[in-house]
């Protein structure tokens, strides 16, 4: 069984800050909560240690496809089976729009119980908050 998540954000920030923080995967802790580290193994691939509620994580993705201001999309090529993607759409000059897509095998108990109670969506929406936060922090300095 497969599970999947979209959550959607509007920002007032301009889209190039949206993309310019979720383009560097080394941000991405700073707003994603259940992501506690990552590192670029080169142009295409980086690790991700997760923090989960009684389970930490490990595993490597892959950027399969990257274009700016527009779309960033990976997939694991070793550990959590899981893929997303990442959409911006310019609203206005001021504002955009930040829509988070996951697809992924909730192996286990943990994640079948997170995909049944949608405390993954739960998640998602916090992060996407988090997210929204810190762009338009950066966006008003």
């Amino acid at each position: 069984m497969s599970a999947s998540l979209v959550e959607t954000v509007d920002i007032q920030a301009p889209v190039e800050v949206a993309w310019a923080l979720w383009s560097d995967v080394t941000q991405w802790p700073s707003f994603l909560s259940h992501v506690r580290q990552v590192e670029r193994l080169d142009d295409r691939r980086f690790t991700w240690q997760l923090q989960l509620p009684g389970a930490d994580k490990y595993f490597v993705a892959e950027l399969t496809e990257v274009v700016p201001e527009d779309r960033i999309a990976w997939h694991t090529v070793e550990g959590v089976d899981h893929a997303g993607v990442v959409t911006f759409h310019r609203l206005s000059d001021t504002t955009c729009r930040v829509t988070l897509q996951i697809e992924y095998d909730p192996k286990g108990f943990v994640e079948h119980l997170g995909a049944l109670t949608n405390l993954d969506s739960t998640l998602a929406n916090y992060d996407l908050g988090q997210f929204q936060k810190l762009a338009e922090t950066t966006a008003a300095s």
